[in-house]
């Protein structure tokens, strides 16, 4: 073998400490990503909305864990025993309270007990709207008779109007979940205030991280103003147009932007109205003068296709808990946009 002399050797003896650097830097990244993913604390949380917003604010720092993955609805969902040990493991727990996920009520006393445990239903600023009823939304059959709201209350307080309390939840709780309808996120405005209480308790577990969450926050809030800006943007040609929808879940929605729900196939997805109730239906569609009536990708369309039959109402598919999207720090903005579109669409048509 020939050695190399002269200015070739020079070349070799240049070329070889910068070959030697990254090589040599390799396992110190690797250790450091290693250590950034260990200093992580490990979050759990309840639904996709709730998920998207605390994944925006750990950017980052780490992912947050989600129980209610894919199409599950928090209605309807059994906890899994890997559910069980995420909770058991978990530093943070984020969930909007027994309102709305009561699966999860007993197992957060049982399993929970290590960790910081945030109800988002009492984040400070939340605007909460009372569940409705009478009308054109189904009572609870334990539910005190109410006159209709449009008998009672002017278009604008119809959308604040009472629905029932929940039957299943305990009422000696020491907050007032059965009053108030839980589908918070539906506001852009409550997803800001929940995002404040998410970015407080990340910061209070977790102060290493801290000025992270809190740039992250800072970005979220100004996204949040803008999307606010742009909703009202894509529903303000439909604003007048009544519409069906098969849960009543929308109304933090139709009160930030002053849309019309005429009323709701089921007072909640886990009761599955009678005969009785969707001939009633059926009738209110072609008296109210609604337009569109709203299935949701969970839950049997067949009983909206009846609603529908006979009448000039066009159907359209709703998704206020993010079933069909990946979850992620974006799912809430294209939740949102979805809304707003499918109503904007199956509206403007009809």
């Amino acid at each position: 073998m020939k050695r190399a002399k002269g200015p070739a050797l020079k070349i070799l003896a240049l070329r070889m400490p910068a070959l030697a650097i990254p090589v040599l830097a390799i396992p110190a990244l690797l250790f450091a990503g290693t250590m950034r993913a260990a200093d992580a604390p490990v979050v759990v949380t309840s639904i996709k909305p709730i998920h998207s917003l605390v994944s925006a604010i750990m950017q980052g720092v780490g992912e947050p864990e989600l129980i209610v993955d894919g199409a599950a609805s928090p209605h309807t969902y059994n906890l899994k025993p890997s559910n069980a040990r995420a909770l058991q493991n978990a530093k943070v727990i984020f969930w909007v309270g027994p309102g709305l996920e009561a699966f999860l009520e007993k197992p957060l006393q049982a399993l929970g007990r290590n960790a910081s445990i945030a109800e988002l239903d009492n984040a400070p600023g939340l605007v909460k709207l009372p569940f409705r009823e009478g009308g054109a939304f189904e009572p609870h059959d334990d539910a005190p008779e109410h006159e209709s709201a449009s008998g009672q209350h002017d278009e604008a307080e119809a959308a604040e109007a009472a629905h029932d309390a929940d039957p299943g939840h305990d009422s000696d709780h020491d907050h007032d979940h059965g009053t108030f309808d839980t589908h918070l996120w539906l506001d852009p405005m409550n997803a800001k205030a929940m995002a404040a209480m998410i970015t407080t308790t990340l910061v209070a577990a977790d102060p290493a991280n801290a000025l992270t969450y809190q740039g992250n926050a800072k970005a979220l809030d100004d996204r949040l103003d803008a999307l606010d800006t742009e909703l009202k943007g894509i529903v303000a040609p439909v604003k007048g147009k009544p519409f069906i929808v098969f849960h009543d879940a929308y109304q933090y929605f139709e009160h930030r932007y002053g849309i019309r729900v005429a009323g709701s196939i089921t007072v909640s997805p886990e009761t599955i109205p009678g005969a009785e109730r969707v001939s009633e239906i059926h009738r209110k569609v072609g008296e109210l003068g609604a337009t569109c009536v709203f299935a949701e990708p969970q839950f049997e369309p067949r009983l909206v296709n009846v609603v529908i039959e006979g009448t000039s109402a066009k159907s359209g598919v709703l998704d206020p808990e993010a079933a069909t999207l990946k979850a992620g720090p974006d799912l809430y903005f294209t939740l949102m946009r979805g809304i707003a579109n499918s109503m904007k669409d199956c509206l403007s048509s009809a």
